[in-house]
């Protein structure tokens, strides 16, 4: 059953996922260390998410000081496939098994779909959500405003 969407100004669902390599993130252990921002997205490969995730690849400065993670239900090795062919030097972490469970988490898991929605989470250093916005499946986000939001956070915050 997916949760609610989490509210800004309350505790961000740690999870613990695998990255394209196989390499273990969990959301807790940035605490204290740097905020982390939560890039939601249906599907490798497609076109909408293809075209926002290399606005992130090709504007490394927009979220200077924070993590960017990107979680979809795509399976280990198409993710490694995927950020190989675009480019992609940060994590994306597969919510492929128990399918879902993460987006379920954070109230963007599509059933009927089953996929991930466009959910985005800006997390500061204590773990709490800062700012999030949810975008209907054909439409993309603009990187613009994670980055604004990290800015809301202060000096030293991101």
């Amino acid at each position: 059953m997916t949760a609610a969407v989490p509210r800004v100004g309350s505790q961000a669902p740690d999870f613990i996922a695998r990255s394209q390599h196989g390499e273990p993130f969990r959301l807790s252990e940035y605490h204290g260390r740097r905020a982390v921002v939560l890039v939601f997205y249906p599907y490798a490969f497609s076109r909408v998410c293809t075209s926002e995730l290399g606005a992130l690849r090709d504007r490394p400065d927009l979220l200077a000081g924070a993590e960017i993670v990107a979680i979809s239900c795509d399976p280990m090795f198409t993710l490694r496939a995927y950020a190989e062919s675009e480019r992609l030097e940060f994590a994306l972490l597969s919510d492929f098994w128990p399918h879902g469970a993460i987006a379920s988490q954070y109230g963007v898991f599509d059933a009927e779909r089953g996929c991930a929605g466009r959910g985005t989470f800006v997390v500061d250093q204590a773990g709490i959500v800062r700012w999030s916005v949810v975008n209907p499946f054909g439409e993309a986000r603009n990187p613009d405003d994670y980055a604004e939001a990290l800015a809301s956070l202060g000096p030293g915050l991101g």
